[in-house]
């Protein structure tokens, strides 16, 4: 039954800038199978992150599907500079937990107040290639209640939009791309919707979170 329903709201879903449609049962249901999957088995810190430096993001899903993007900003000598993220960035000192982090980041980049949302638990960590400084970054998924007003920092962020869970679920824009890294071409996976490309370390939390939509890590 839920497959039948994930492909009625294939064409229902995916990009949207406005309001959602409001409170979907199938789409609640693939929530809560993120929620149960992460209860049963939480995400898993990574032994590689003992001395890393440490970084958060906040993967929010709002009521109608939508998960949460950013174009970062572009800078001068920031290799990441235009490339799609989730909202989040270093764990300060003052921040009580990677988690608190998370919230903070998500509040100053792009203006959504985490402090009523539902935690519905932390993704695996994923850490940055063998380059130094290692940085590691801990996912936490959020479930909001509402469509909530998206003030984007310019300084940090070029743009944030939503893609569906479904979209990210299904085929859609699945492939490679190449990349020219440390003189050699190398063949990496990505997702490509709407024009932004998820890969990387942003792709590893996105398969880990659809994983979880169909009930398994």
């Amino acid at each position: 039954m839920l497959r039948v329903g994930v492909a009625w709201i294939h064409g229902h879903l995916g990009f949207w800038r406005g309001n959602p449609v409001g409170f979907d049962y199938l789409l609640t249901m693939l929530t809560e199978r993120i929620a149960a999957s992460l209860l049963e088995r939480p995400g898993r810190q990574d032994s590689r992150a003992f001395g890393a430096r440490q970084a958060a993001v906040a993967v929010i899903i709002r009521p109608d599907g939508g998960v949460l993007f950013i174009r970062r900003a572009e800078h001068e000598g920031d290799p990441w500079s235009g490339h799609i993220a989730l909202p989040g960035g270093r764990v300060d000192p003052g921040d009580r937990s990677p988690e608190a982090a998370a919230r903070r980041e998500a509040l100053e980049e792009v203006g959504v107040n985490l402090s009523g949302a539902r935690l519905l638990g932390m993704l695996d960590q994923v850490v940055s290639p063998d380059l130094a400084p290692r940085v590691v970054v801990s996912p936490f998924v959020y479930a909001i209640a509402s469509d909530p007003v998206v003030n984007v920092d310019e300084t940090e962020v070029a743009d944030a939009f939503w893609l569906g869970l479904d979209r990210l679920m299904g085929a859609e824009g699945r492939g490679t791309f190449s990349l020219e890294f440390q003189g050699r071409t190398v063949i990496l996976p990505r997702i490509e919707l709407d024009g932004a490309r998820i890969w990387g370390m942003t792709l590893r939390v996105v398969d880990d979170l659809v994983g979880r939509t169909r009930g398994g890590p």
